[in-house]
C-alpha cells in the first residue's frame, strides 16, 4: 500500500479571519446535526472541547474511488490551516499508511482564507473543515479499512498542536452525511489554465526585476464587486513564497504582486511549476504555471 502523507514545512504562530465559505459552514453543521443512528456512515469524534478529528463516508459509486472526508470540529473562535499555512502557521500532517486494503489515498482541501496580524498572513479555516478524500482499494473485492492519523495545529489568541485518530470501514451503503461531503467537494478550487477567458480567471503571469528579489505581478479576471484573493505555492513543501498582495491594474483587470522570495537553498525559480490559487467568494480556480525570464 502507498501510504499518503502531507508534511509541515512551515510553524509560527497568526491571528484570526473571516469564516469558511457559506456552502462549506452549512455543510459541517449538517454533519454536526446528523443523528446519532447514522453512526455507520462515519467514526467517532477523537479530541477535545477545542477541536475534534473525525472520518466520514459519502454515497459509493460503480467504478470510481471511494468517497470519504476528514472532519475537523472547530469551537468558536478557533482554526486552523490549510495545506500551505503561509507566513505563518502549521498545516496538517495526514498519516493513512494504518489503514487496510488501501492503495492510494487522494486528499483535497476547500478554498481557504487569508488570516491577517501581527505575526504576518497565514492561510486556513475557522468554524471547522471538511477534507474530501479520493480513496483507492488495493483489492476491490475485499473490505476497506481507512485510518487516519491527523497532526494539526488550531489558534485562537495563542495556537497549540492537536492529534487526532480515526477509522471507519467503508461500503457501499447509503450515507447521511453524502450533502456534506458533496458541499466539501463542490468548494475545492476548480482546476483551469493560465490564459482563460472565464469570469473568473488568471489572464497573465510575469516576472519583472527588482531588489533584493524579483518580483511577480499577477493579473486576473473577476466581477469588478467581487471579494477576491490569492495564494501562492511553490512546487516542493519547502517553498516559503510570500503572500501576493493586490495592488493597481490594468482596467478591466485586477492585479497581485508578490517578491520571489522564500525559495530553498540553492532553487531557482526559472522552470518552477507555481500553484496559484484564485478565490472569489464560493468560487475558486486552481491555476499551475511556469515564470518566463525577467524582463
Amino acid at each position: 500500500m502507498n501510504a499518503s502523507i502531507l508534511r509541515p514545512n512551515v510553524a509560527a504562530l497568526n491571528a484570526p479571519s473571516p469564516g469558511v465559505p457559506a456552502l462549506l459552514a452549512a455543510a459541517i453543521c449538517i454533519t454536526l446535526a446528523a443523528p446519532a443512528a447514522m453512526a455507520a456512515d462515519a467514526s467517532s469524534w477523537d479530541g477535545d472541547a477545542r477541536s475534534a478529528v473525525r472520518l466520514i463516508a459519502g454515497n459509493a459509486r460503480a467504478s470510481e474511488a471511494l468517497r470519504v472526508g476528514v472532519e475537523i470540529r472547530l469551537a468558536p473562535g478557533w482554526k486552523t490551516y490549510w495545506r500551505y499555512p503561509g507566513d505563518s502557521g502549521v498545516p496538517p500532517v495526514i498519516d493513512f499508511s494504518k489503514s487496510e486494503n488501501v492503495k492510494s489515498v487522494t486528499v483535497s482541501f476547500p478554498a481557504p482564507h487569508r488570516f491577517t496580524g501581527e505575526d504576518g498572513s497565514s492561510i486556513g479555516y475557522k468554524g471547522g473543515v471538511l477534507l474530501p478524500l479520493r480513496v483507492v482499494a488495493a483489492d476491490a473485492k475485499r473490505p476497506v479499512a481507512l485510518r487516519v492519523d491527523l497532526d494539526y495545529a488550531i489558534c485562537e489568541r495563542l495556537c497549540v498542536p492537536a492529534k487526532g485518530s480515526a477509522r471507519l470501514d467503508l461500503g457501499g451503503a447509503r450515507s447521511a452525511y453524502e450533502a456534506a461531503l458533496a458541499a466539501a467537494e463542490a468548494a475545492v478550487p476548480k482546476p483551469a489554465r493560465l490564459g482563460d477567458g472565464g469570469a473568473l480567471a488568471i489572464r497573465a503571469i510575469r516576472r519583472e526585476a527588482g531588489s533584493p528579489h524579483p518580483r511577480v505581478i499577477v493579473d486576473v479576471a473577476a466581477p469588478a464587486a467581487a471579494p477576491l484573493d490569492l495564494f501562492v505555492e511553490g512546487p516542493t513543501g519547502d517553498w516559503a513564497l510570500p503572500l501576493p498582495e493586490p495592488i493597481a491594474g490594468p482596467p478591466g483587470l485586477r492585479r497581485f504582486a508578490f517578491d520571489l522570495d522564500g525559495l530553498p537553498p540553492g532553487a531557482t525559480a526559472d522552470g518552477a511549476p507555481l500553484r496559484f490559487t484564485l478565490t472569489s467568494g464560493e468560487q475558486a480556480i486552481d491555476v499551475t504555471a511556469t515564470l518566463e525570464p525577467e524582463r
